[in-house]
């Protein structure tokens, strides 16, 4: 009604004004209610219509059936439609003013377009209507007003009553009031329309209007989520319009149309520089002008991927842009009834109803406001979410058709990135880039209305806040440098980390967990350096973020008063000046924020377009038809290849037919494109020139198999029908049925990212099997049997391939380096640097004596040996798989508990070579270990965070600089409270002739309480800041020296992702986002209760109202919080399989095309990426809910703090009431800030949670134990007693050794021996004490050594491990951590272990930078570093678990005789795997299934004819 005032002042004469205003029971005249107050409805419907009706044409749901409801509605419409025109007649018939036929007849017509509109709504399946709800209500607010007048009229005069309008004008009124309640409820679905089908649909569109603007319909889902943990299944399925089959076609399509512009010109210039290259001699000047014409057209035309994604979502997003200027608008009416309310308060005469309706008006616009913000938010959020799932799913469906060229341009790992941030990026900034005129549009007119209000000295406090903006900035360019610097650190860290966690056991063997320890707490120490900086940093933006808007004020208001004697500073012009500050506050901090955000969007943009317009791959190049001709399978003619348009070409003048059903062999040297032969054939090569055709479906068998993270199952069966007795024959061709046997839940057992699960030779079988499941009419085959044992690749020769196999009437094409085979081809192709040098069959080429025979010759020899070596060896024997070299039927029990020396085959590849007789015993450990997997996941995620877990975060940080920091914001608000009441009594006093007394003194007290304000903020960032830096080390340190303390089984059963996580992740939580989280949060929580203090000190009646608001608000952040991690936490989870399952497509990219598969990746990825939408959509919707909610919390202070204000006003002087509704209105933002930080806080506390788990874990012994000690000297005669030793790796398995009596006197040189699994390895692992003694014990020179410190046993004993593993950083670093030894020593020892001349050859010699895990070293030259070790070390014993790894013999000698020569007095156990290196020491000893079964010299060993002999008899040395 405010607005119908002001639009019809010029109507009313004073005395109307009499009339309506100055006068304590408000009326208006009749002519305003005849005309204006009818009007206005109809205006509005007539305004809508239009656009309306041209959306709903465009937008068709389906068709809607009548219902009851539907009946109702439009039946109303029209006996309102009569009603009115009722009234028009009776007018004719009274022949009465004009006023009184216009209205009615305008207001019948529009009552029948509203009847058309709910007819038309129905037949376009809108279930309930915005528009018709907004006009029903605007009909009903005008009709109350003309109601009361009548009611008014008709109890004082009594008199003239028009009987006939009074009864049509109450049928009226009551009619649109059963119209607006008909109007809450919505209308059933639309018929065929998805909702039907779909198990879960969403609410959404099944809501009412009311339910949408304020998000109720999500509540269910909150209840649910508040009861228990929400799940995957209770997730509604996404809007039709959200979806990925939806979103992306249509901006696939515009981006096509774009890019087509732009694809015209490079054509034209391709074949204009062809021309130039064979111009003539004299062509000089012909080319100068074709470079010319070019030219201009290059620059011509970018694809503008902007524009394409604005023509996609331009116009959803247009609908923002609206209700944002609508928000911005009534932003600023909260300020200007504040001003009313205070003059109304001063004016002591105002009726009081106009303070009434002041309130109502305030509260009003604070709904509306919020409802419109959050119907913004939500057009932003469900934007960005859109944005992301098109450029997804754009993203992906380029991967699937770009060049191998353009592939190679950007790694996997980039193109992921492009999918993950830059998506992301676009995302975040569809909430703010709305920003870029609002926040000015802002600006302007909050200036405008302050200079209204106090006149030019505004241009002091705008001259603060704009000195403001660069100081920020310039913080925000340290921040980032210091960002950079932490994350350089960061890295460092975790690189560190990541080594030491890979060779653990190196270091526990070679006791040098400290020495590491203070490697990783150096670079910490860098990092936390540039963390306190940038605390410090962070401390002084708090300052200039908390102080800001009180040093405007200050500025202002001084120069205000100061300018001029007269200037009075009183309460209107001081509160309606700090409510406009605030507003100022928010879009000046946001602007460098979003314009950073454009900036990195721009840069994403930039890369999606070159994305975008790489290279695609031409689908015509390769002619596939079904087989019909009778010439050939696949026949290519004068065919010339190149990988890409501008590379010189790899493929030249191929020419070749295969007749259908034939075998093929492609040989030739290695490089000489063979395998660009087969992708040539794929079309994943450029062709130049020439004609080739394929005729039929294609399969294809790549060199390096590529493995789906899929079941088995899947896997072979990839997309087509299954077919059981089709899929069984084909298993079993592939030799994968010993494999499904052993994997553990058979071929539904899942398989790893890049078949982590599988040997490379299982996973080549797999490829092969998906090729031949899918019965395809041509076979390529790369190489499919370099990666199987030779008598597993004869079984698929024969079987799938060769003459007699199961493809025998498929045309097959061979890429082979195995000789053997070609014998039996029809036709061999031999090629050399990308031709074909020789054609035809075996005997044929044999003759020519060409390059093939040549060939020949150097294969045959290599293979030669082979055979032989294969014949003698016991895997010789057909169809008992050999994997890993590890012969499958051996010791069936113990394989699976035997840890195998490298433990990394324990944890990675459990269950992958090893066969069991019962399947129930490797099933219990691996379930065990899966399931723990599991857990270890999730267990600290869900319920509430205890508060322990707060108090042990206190503890980290010191109880004192706690209770500190809290000491300190009570300070800072107490002074911000102080400052704004001591204003409030400022604009209270008297004035006398014009001026005000006491303004210095005033002005002064202002002054010194905002500086105090100042320097509590600063202390208590300062104070958080270091405190946090503080929490961190100690946290960090715990961490570290906890997980180096753990023992080694507790490295073996925790993924080292999982602990990485954890120093990489929870530590930055710790180190960067909790801090400044507890700084808001506080800082939230004190604004909250210094309002709510406000408020009770202005009008102490309020005290009834705020406890149970704050009950309400409570109740809804516990029901928003249970339900919101949840949906964080489903969201997060969703995320992953969409970045792997893209990594994966890009890396078998060669294959899904060669299969014709892109159909249904796409449709998979396009599932993915909405599984995830479908949990981020319901978290978008709960904020928004909570949003609203809260802020009607908000909005309900602010009524009440006005209200009792109003009722109170002779009591209250306009400071307090100025005061108290400023605070009020500051509280919706602080209590919305309230809930995300509290949220946030929790959600980031887990970290320490997360942290701390890993202390309670279980510890090995101690490392040093003062009073055991040994002598400094011991061991020194190095003799080494097991009585009745046993040992097992957990409680729960058996023993792996069981009673061991030996005693190995000092010197003497054993050899360990025994099949595997027998328990060599365990016997180390007792030894060093990395698992402890089950029974018995190890007695060395006299000490039980159960009884010693760890350190002071593993110092003492020296081993070279399997595999030699090095650790990144320099030579010197790898042998000797604690810089114990002098350079001349370690110089000895290198030169000792045959290195000397390699490491002097060597630019830095000892500081030569070891890359991470040696990679720069060769596995000959690491093995020789670890015995550099062991000679540095010298200690009296001295263990050699022999290298298997590939050590070739001559490293192997120089070591053996090294150790002969060196360790002449030691004692040394060698673990033999080549019994040759053995036979010349004391004594061996042969172990069976964990006992001692022989033990004496080599000699005697070999007369006894047992286990010793029949193992010398296999190696071949008997």
């Amino acid at each position: 009604i405010g607005s119908v005032l002001s639009l019809t002042q010029p109507t009313f004469s004073p005395q109307d004004w009499n009339l309506t205003w100055h006068t304590e029971n408000p009326d208006f005249t009749q002519c305003f209610q005849n005309t204006v107050l009818v009007w206005i409805p109809c205006i509005y419907l007539w305004a809508c219509f239009p656009v309306y009706f041209l959306y709903l044409r465009c937008h068709d749901r389906g068709y809607i059936q009548m219902s009851n409801l539907n009946k109702a509605k439009t039946a109303l419409g029209l006996i309102l439609w009569i009603v009115c025109w009722a009234d028009l007649f009776y007018s004719f018939w009274e022949r009465s003013q004009n006023f009184f036929l216009i209205s009615p007849t305008v207001l019948g017509i529009t009552m029948l377009l509203a009847t058309f509109l709910i007819q038309y709504e129905r037949m376009k399946g809108v279930q309930s209507s915005g528009v018709m709800t907004i006009f029903w209500l605007i009909s009903l607010l005008c009709a109350t007003v003309i109601f009361r007048s009548k009611i008014i009229l008709a109890l004082n005069m009594g008199a003239e009553v028009d009987a006939f309008r009074y009864v049509t004008f109450c049928t009226y009124f009551i009619l649109l009031l059963v119209q607006l309640i008909l109007c809450c409820f919505p209308e059933q679905p639309p018929l065929f329309s998805e909702t039907v089908n779909d198990p879960k649909p969403c609410p959404e569109f099944s809501a009412s209007f009311l339910s949408r603007i304020t998000f109720w319909w999500i509540t269910g889902l909150m209840i649910q989520g508040y009861r228990r943990p929400l799940e995957a299944k209770d997730l509604w399925s996404l809007n039709k319009e959200d979806t990925s089959e939806e979103i992306v076609p249509g901006l696939a399509r515009n981006w096509a149309k774009e890019w087509a512009k732009t694809k015209r010109q490079p054509l034209s210039m391709l074949y204009s520089s062809k021309k130039q290259q064979k111009s003539d001699s004299n062509g000089d000047v012909t080319e100068e002008a074709e470079a010319l014409i070019i030219k201009p057209s290059q620059k011509n035309y970018e694809a503008s991927l902007f524009k394409v994604l604005y023509k996609t979502f331009g116009p959803y997003f247009l609908m923002s842009f609206l209700f944002k200027a609508a928000h911005d608008l009534l932003m600023f009416t909260g300020p200007e009834i504040l001003k009313l309310l205070i003059n109304f308060v001063n004016d002591k005469h105002a009726p009081n109803w106009q303070g009434y309706f002041y309130t109502g008006l305030l509260f009003v616009c604070a709904c509306l406001q919020t409802l419109i913000l959050h119907q913004y938010f939500h057009i932003c959020f469900v934007t960005g979410m859109r944005l992301k799932t098109a450029i997804v799913g754009v993203i992906y469906r380029k991967a699937l058709v770009i060049t191998n060229s353009a592939r190679k341009t950007s790694t996997v790992g980039e193109i992921v990135n492009l999918m993950s941030v830059d998506a992301q990026r676009f995302m975040d900034l569809a909430t703010y880039i709305n920003m870029i005129w609002s926040a000015p549009l802002q600006v302007i007119l909050a200036l405008y209305l302050l200079w209204r209000n106090l006149g030019p000295s505004v241009l002091a406090g705008v001259a603060v806040m704009i000195l403001l903006v660069p100081i920020n900035a310039v913080m925000a360019m340290k921040t980032k440098t210091y960002q950079k610097a932490q994350m350089k650190s960061k890295d460092n860290r975790i690189k560190l980390m990541n080594e030491i966690l890979n060779g653990i056991k190196v270091l526990k063997l070679y006791a040098w967990e400290l020495a590491f320890r203070e490697k990783v707490l150096e670079i910490r120490q860098k990092e936390l350096k540039v963390l306190k900086k940038s605390a410090y940093l962070a401390a002084m933006a708090t300052f200039t973020w908390v102080c800001a808007p009180f040093l405007v004020a200050l500025s202002t208001f001084a120069v205000y008063v100061k300018i001029d004697k007269n200037n009075v500073l009183d309460a209107q012009k001081a509160f309606v000046s700090l409510a406009l500050f605030n507003i100022l506050r928010f879009p000046l901090n946001m602007l460098p924020m979003v314009i950073s955000s454009i900036v990195e969007a721009s840069v994403s943009l930039k890369r999606l377009r070159v994305f975008l317009s790489h290279e695609e791959l031409d689908p015509d190049s390769i002619i596939r038809r079904p087989t019909a001709d009778a010439e050939g399978s696949i026949i290519v003619k004068n065919a010339t290849f190149s990988w890409s348009r501008n590379d010189p070409p790899s493929l030249k003048s191929i020419n070749f037919t295969v007749p259908e059903g034939s075998l093929i062999a492609v040989v030739g040297q290695v490089g000489c494109g063979k395998s660009s032969l087969l992708s040539a054939l794929l079309g994943e090569m450029d062709k130049k020139e020439g004609h080739v055709v394929v005729k039929g479906s294609v399969a294809y068998v790549p060199q390096q198999a590529w493995v789906q993270n899929a079941t088995l199952k899947e896997n072979i069966i990839f997309g087509r029908e299954m077919n059981e007795s089709r899929y069984k024959r084909v298993i079993e061709a592939c030799a994968l049925l010993p494999d499904i046997e052993i994997l553990p839940t058979g071929d539904r057992t899942e398989i790893g990212e890049k078949g982590v699960n599988l040997s490379g030779g299982q996973k080549q079988r797999v490829s092969l099997a998906r090729a031949v499941y899918c019965n395809a009419d041509v076979y390529l085959f790369d190489d499919p049997l370099s990666a199987v044992d030779a008598h597993v690749g004869k079984h698929i020769f024969e079987k799938v391939i060769g003459p007699k196999g199961i493809l025998k009437n498929k045309t097959r094409v061979l890429v082979t380096h195995a000789v053997n085979y070609l014998p039996q081809m029809d036709t061999i192709l031999v090629m050399s640097d990308g031709e074909i040098s020789e054609m035809g069959s075996y005997q044929e080429l044999l003759k020519q004596d060409g390059a093939f025979a040549e060939f020949l010759r150097t294969y045959a020899n290599a293979e030669q040996s082979m055979e032989n070596s294969d014949a003698n060896s016991p895997s010789g024997k057909e169809g008992k798989p050999v994997e890993n070299g590890v012969i499958v039927n051996e010791a069936p029990g113990k394989l699976m508990h035997r840890q195998l020396s490298n433990s990394s085959t324990y944890s990675r590849e459990t269950g992958k070579s090893q066969h069991q007789s019962s399947t129930a015993e490797l099933q219990k450990p691996l379930a065990e270990k899966n399931s723990w997997k599991l857990t270890e996941a999730d267990t600290a995620k869900t319920g509430r965070v205890k508060a322990t877990v707060y108090w042990d975060y206190m503890k980290a940080i010191g109880l004192f600089i706690s209770f500190l920091s809290i000491f300190l914001f009570m300070c800072n608000h107490v002074a911000s409270l102080a400052s704004n009441y001591w204003l409030s009594l400022w604009t209270d006093d008297p004035v006398i002739n014009g001026t005000q007394q006491y303004t210095n003194v005033r002005l002064g007290v202002y002054g010194a309480l905002g500086i105090s304000q100042g320097i509590a903020v600063f202390g208590y960032s300062m104070v958080v800041s270091i405190g946090g830096i503080f929490a961190s080390r100690h946290l960090h340190l715990n961490l570290l020296h906890n997980v180096l303390r753990s023992p080694m089984s507790f490295f073996e059963r925790t993924p080292s992702g999982n602990l990485v996580n954890r120093f990489s992740k929870e530590i930055d939580t710790i180190d960067s986002t909790i801090p400044p989280i507890i700084k808001m949060f506080m800082g939230s929580t004190f604004n909250v209760i210094g309002a709510c203090i406000i408020i009770l000190l202005a009008t102490p009646i309020a005290a009834v109202i705020i406890p149970p608001l704050g009950l309400v608000y409570l109740f809804v952040q516990r029901f928003y919080v249970a339900t919101s991690r949840q949906l964080k936490r489903l969201e997060s989870v969703s995320r992953s399989p969409v970045y792997s399952h893209f990594n994966e497509t890009l890396l078998g990219v060669s294959v899904i095309r060669a299969f014709e598969e892109q159909k249904r990746f796409i449709k998979q990825n396009d599932m993915k990426v909405d599984e995830n939408q479908k949990a981020y959509y319901p978290s978008i919707v709960a904020n928004r809910w909570l949003a609203v909610r809260l802020e009607y919390v908000g909005n309900c202070i602010v009524l009440f703090a006005a209200l009792f204000a109003v009722i109170a006003r002779n009591k209250l002087s306009p400071g307090l009431v100025g005061l108290s509704v400023s605070y009020s209105l500051q509280i919706t933002a602080y209590l919305n800030w309230l809930v995300r930080m509290s949220s946030e806080l929790e959600t980031n506390i887990v970290a320490v949670e997360r942290v701390k788990e890993y202390a309670e874990m279980e510890k090995e012994a101690e490392w040093s134990i003062e009073q055991t000690a040994p002598a400094s000297t011991w061991p020194e005669e190095g003799k080494v007693e097991f009585r009745g030793y046993g040992l097992r790796y957990r409680e729960d398995l058996d023993l792996v050794l069981k009673n061991i009596n030996v005693t190995i006197n000092g010197g003497e040189k054993i050899g360990i021996v025994g099949r595997t699994g027998a328990g060599k390895s365990s016997l180390t692992l007792g030894l060093f004490r990395i698992n402890e003694a089950a029974e018995g014990e190890i007695i060395i020179d006299g000490i039980n050594i159960a009884k010693i410190g760890l350190h002071d046993l593993r110092f003492k004993i020296t081993i070279i491990p399997q595999d030699p593993i090095l650790f990144s950083g320099s030579l010197r670093m790898n042998l000797d951590p604690f810089d114990q030894h002098s350079d001349e020593d370690i110089w000895r020892s290198l030169e000792l272990a045959h290195l000397k001349n390699f490491v002097s050859a060597l630019p830095d010699k000892l500081n030569h930078e070891c890359a991470e895990g040696g990679e720069n070293l060769s596995v000959g030259q690491r093995q020789l570093v670890c015995l550099a070790r062991a000679l540095l070390r010298k200690s009296k014993i001295l263990v050699l678990d022999e290298a298997t790894a590939a050590v070739d013999l001559e490293t192997d000698n120089l070591i053996q005789s090294t150790i002969k020569s060196q360790f002449e007095e030691c004692t040394v156990l060698t673990i033999a795997h080549r019994l040759n290196t053995i036979m010349d020491y004391t004594r061996v000893l042969v172990l069976d299934r964990g006992e001692v079964v022989e033990c004496g010299s080599p000699d005697s060993l070999l007369q006894e004819k047992g286990i010793f002999y029949s193992m010398a008899k296999d190696s071949g040395l008997v």
